[in-house]
């Protein structure tokens, strides 16, 4: 088992992580009847889809011995309404680490083919912008 979830009431839930015990709090959004006052699960897919993409950039970069410590990404979500779900995830990525042009091409091509962003409808809008510092 990978995790289990429990209903706390009020639209929120506590997820469990069953190997490391880590906890993650989800709140519906309160343009949902929610209280906002957590990520809400379609949050979650939205910041799974950057640190899954940064995960990947560093692994790739592990192997061409680039640090990419204290690069960021900052992630936004539009939902649509009928059906509810969501419309478009655009990401900034500010990186650091790669010297040249050819790292850096490498390092963004490997982001484009993280699991959660494969995994994603393909009706999904995604942005994705990289910035190198």
């Amino acid at each position: 088992m990978l995790s289990k979830i429990v209903y706390q009431g009020d639209l929120r839930t506590e997820s469990v992580h069953i190997q490391s015990g880590e906890k993650i709090i989800t709140d519906a959004p309160v343009d949902n009847h929610g209280k906002g006052q957590a990520f809400s699960p379609t949050d979650m897919v939205t910041n799974a889809a950057a640190a899954c993409a940064m995960t990947i950039m560093a692994i790739k970069a592990a192997e061409l011995n680039i640090d990419l410590k204290n690069s960021t990404a900052q992630v936004y979500k539009e939902m649509q309404s009928d059906p509810r779900r969501i419309k478009k995830i655009t990401i900034h990525f500010e990186m650091r680490g790669a010297s040249d042009q050819k790292q850096k091409t490498v390092l963004e091509r490997a982001a484009m083919h993280c699991p959660v962003f494969l995994s994603l409808h393909p009706e999904v809008e995604k942005e994705i912008t990289f910035k190198w510092l």
